[in-house]
């Protein structure tokens, strides 16, 4: 009897450790649509980008306008580098590059290539 009831409180701890453990994953998760927006924004918005490539962790724009680009907000959002040739900017990005085009791809009405 009292094996039974001492599963069954262990049972409830796991379950409440469980519970915590999801709330402080969701809690520190983040906001990926918003970051996507931003990097959108620092690039100048949708209409300054002409084309856009992914490769592994970079990430290639050709710009309209390549003064338009915020270079040290992009950088502070995560950007590990950032390389300026003519009116491309080549960013090191990590995993999110290739989330990055596929979502300037979607803003701008294009297939995902």
């Amino acid at each position: 009897m009292v094996l039974v009831i001492k599963m069954w409180e262990y049972i409830i701890i796991g379950i409440v450790i469980l519970i915590i453990l999801l709330a402080v994953l969701k809690l520190g998760k983040k906001d990926v649509h918003l970051e996507l927006n931003k990097l959108v924004e620092y690039l100048g918005g949708k209409d300054n980008i002409i084309e856009t490539e992914s490769n592994l962790s970079r990430f290639k724009v050709t710009l309209k306008d390549v003064s338009k680009a915020n270079k040290e907000a992009i950088t502070k959002l995560g950007a590990k580098g950032i390389v300026e040739i003519d009116n491309e900017l080549k960013i090191i990005l990590g995993p999110e590059s290739k989330q990055l085009k596929k979502y300037i791809n979607s803003l701008q009405g294009k297939q995902n290539k």
